[in-house]
């Protein structure tokens, strides 16, 4: 890596992905006129409101908002950052990624070159660990003993390979002395959180004796470990430490083997344990997925819900279970919409989804999962516990503590339910209970209305450049544009100029090329605005708008210099400037 991405690659790597076959290849696209669409991916919905145009290379979601083109639906898809988007995007298209020469020093190059590499690196030397740790169970001397263990869990060599189990001796040093063969891969191993930098001698192994899960990422890369003792040791499970490529928040164990497992997924089972997903997989419920240590995450819920529409916390019933699932319900509720739900089951005492599934077996197991309870039973559940329900004051105390989770729901027919079930049930005086539960809903309406863009001629006509880049050859002579001062007119020159410079450039890549200003939240806004313009009369309408702007700035111009000439204060140059103009209105 030499430098940034130049533009000119970004440009070319827009123009050769069509964003139909790229969304398509990952959301079932529907042919919808002369656009394509779906429901979106990125919230839940029936009815699909996701339009993909070919012609613009941008995709807009009528729901939520969402839109973009290829490289913003990479990141928004894969939440990946800007340059690991570009860097899938163009191994989409089979091309390697350029870099501008840069103007760094030697010595800065060379930097910047070994921190861009040792991201690379890392997935590969953390896989290569993996594939070590694999390797002990057959070649260790203790590998008699952790497969007798594993089997003792019930767990067979194929689930063990599947999910890539291994071993990680309990020796000092044993993956360092494997791994960490120079000063610079030693640092590395500490970085990844794979060895612990002592007071003054080397680093030494994070896990030691221990049976290793590896966790991966969407792509399937391995991004950190989890280790279980053997024996009796403390802590029982040891995670590998949040690092450069390992966010434990924002990723699940056991994602990406779900999906590799079920093309088709419908709902998914979060557990708090790496072998509760391998023992439920292993009896046949291969759509369990762990929180990596925490409470489940609002980034975790999101994941999850673009994947499926049904959820299910399924947590250990005492009072750490039900506080885990309590916040996991908080984190969910500004995600839920019609269309998706989450779910809990709490199991009886002593028992975890890995003893449970071994003793009752796929079947009973599931039948459980059916019954889960929904997020808005929890919910009452919860809150009644918490109040004298028999009492007026006990019922007043539960509507009101219901408001702020109200609030965090977006508007569904699951949020009308249960106010409805609140006025009704423990209101006193139903209506008036009612319009009080809806009290927050009229400033969210209210905030829609106030979003539409204000359909101002210049917005048109920056709207159909857009759409449009060619329409800039109806003026040969930009400067006209250079004195005009009205609101917007300096985007839209400079989208003239741009235009002007590039031929052959497409919305797409104009947009792109105003990432992160805030021209480009007005650009992105502008080219899905609905106009109704047909394509054939665009020219027509561009040139209209264009000859308005300009007759009314002329006119402006004019009238403004004769109140100058009225009263004796013109210079020479606005006299000519003023002729011209008269003479330019007489012809």
């Amino acid at each position: 890596m030499a430098g940034m991405i130049p533009r000119t690659f970004i440009d070319d790597l827009l123009a050769r992905t069509d964003i139909v076959d790229l969304i398509d290849s990952k959301v079932k696209l529907k042919k919808a006129g002369k656009n394509y669409q779906a429901c979106c991916p990125f919230h839940s919905e029936k009815s699909p409101s996701f339009s993909v145009s070919r012609d613009k290379q941008f995709y807009h979601c009528f729901g939520c908002g969402a839109h973009g083109n290829a490289i913003s639906f990479i990141m928004e898809y894969e939440r990946l950052e800007f340059v690991d988007a570009i860097e899938e995007l163009a191994s989409h298209n089979g091309v390697e990624v350029e870099r501008e020469q840069s103007t760094q020093t030697p010595a800065q190059q060379r930097q910047q070159q070994i921190a861009h590499k040792q991201k690379l690196d890392d997935y590969e030397l953390l896989g290569k660990i993996s594939q070590f740790y694999q390797q002990n169970l057959t070649r260790h001397a203790d590998a008699k003993t952790v497969i007798d263990y594993l089997k003792n869990r019930g767990l067979t060599g194929e689930i063990v390979k599947q999910f890539g189990i291994g071993y990680s001796a309990d020796s000092w040093d044993d993956m360092m002395k494997e791994f960490a063969k120079t000063n610079q891969t030693s640092t590395q191993l500490v970085d990844l959180g794979m060895a612990i930098q002592g007071d003054k001698s080397r680093p030494y192994d994070r896990f030691r004796g221990r049976v290793m899960f590896p966790i991966k990422d969407k792509r399937g890369r391995v991004i950190g470990f989890g280790g279980r003792i053997l024996g009796d040791g403390t802590p029982k499970y040891l995670n590998s430490p949040e690092t450069r490529i390992y966010h434990k928040g924002q990723e699940l164990y056991g994602l990406y083997e779900a999906r590799q497992n079920c093309k088709n997924l419908t709902r998914l089972v979060v557990v708090e344990g790496y072998m509760d997903v391998v023992a439920l997989a292993q009896h046949g419920v291969n759509y369990a997925v762990a929180s990596l240590g925490t409470s489940t995450t609002e980034e975790q819920l999101t994941t999850m819900f673009r994947t499926v529409k049904e959820v299910i916390c399924c947590y250990d019933g005492d009072k750490a279970g039900r506080d885990a699932a309590w916040r996991a319900m908080d984190n969910a509720l500004p995600l839920i919409n019609d269309g998706i739900s989450l779910k809990f089951v709490f199991l009886p005492d002593g028992e975890d989804p890995d003893t449970l599934v071994r003793k009752q077996g796929q079947q009973k197991f599931e039948q459980i999962l059916d019954n889960a309870k929904p997020l808005s039973q929890f919910l009452f559940e919860h809150l009644l516990s918490e109040v004298d329900i028999n009492s007026l004051e006990g019922k007043s105390a539960l509507v009101e503590s219901f408001q702020p989770f109200l609030q965090k729901l977006p508007e569904s027919t699951l949020k009308d339910s249960i106010r409805n079930e609140l006025a009704n049930k423990f209101g006193h005086g139903t209506e008036q209970q009612l319009a009080k539960l809806n009290k927050n809903k009229t400033p969210s309406q209210q905030q829609v209305k106030k979003s539409k863009s204000k359909a101002t001629p210049i917005r048109l006509a920056i709207a159909l450049l857009l759409e449009h880049p060619h329409l800039v050859n109806v003026l040969d002579d930009l400067s006209i544009l250079e004195q005009i001062n009205i609101p917007g007119i300096e985007l839209f020159k400079q989208l003239m100029h741009q235009c002007k410079a590039n031929p052959n450039i497409t919305s797409a890549q104009i947009v792109e090329s105003w990432r992160d200003t805030e021209q480009g939240k007005v650009l992105a806004k502008l080219i899905v605005w609905q106009h109704h313009i047909d394509d054939e009369a665009a020219e027509e309408v561009f040139i209209d708008i264009l000859d308005k702007i300009i007759n009314t700035f002329v006119e402006n111009r004019t009238e403004s210099l004769l109140q100058k000439a009225r009263l004796g204060q013109l210079n020479s140059s606005e006299k000519q400037e003023l002729q011209a103009l008269l003479n330019a209105q007489s012809e």
